[in-house]
């Protein structure tokens, strides 16, 4: 995969979760709740990355980057994990919720 390994990772995580959308999750479907539940821990994490390159704690393998670096030395992947991971721990939270709410409901209908 070379290259391709850390944004293929990030490409199947999505479209694993993706149909979580369609079972109820509605987080595509509401993209600002979304932006304000991601963006503020996704700046948080990405100032930490920068800060930890920038002292030489950690660095990334270009072998496995497709070579986009954004300011302060960000590689593109490390920016779209802060968006991709929390969106499908959103999905998964959301589709969760969709279905114990579905199941007190009938629980209570069988009443």
């Amino acid at each position: 995969m070379g290259k391709w390994e850390y944004a293929l990772v990030l490409l199947c995580c999505v479209v694993v979760t993706l149909p979580l959308e369609f079972a109820g999750a509605k987080v595509y479907r509401r993209p600002g709740r979304a932006a304000r539940a991601i963006l503020p821990v996704a700046v948080v994490f990405l100032v930490w990355d920068v800060l930890a390159i920038a002292a030489g704690v950690w660095g990334y393998t270009p072998r496995f980057l497709l070579g986009v670096t954004l300011p302060f030395g960000l590689p593109l992947e490390e920016v779209l994990f802060f968006v991709v991971i929390p969106l499908c721990g959103l999905l998964t939270y959301e589709a969760v919720n969709t279905v114990l709410a579905l199941a007190r409901a009938r629980r209570r209908a069988g009443r």
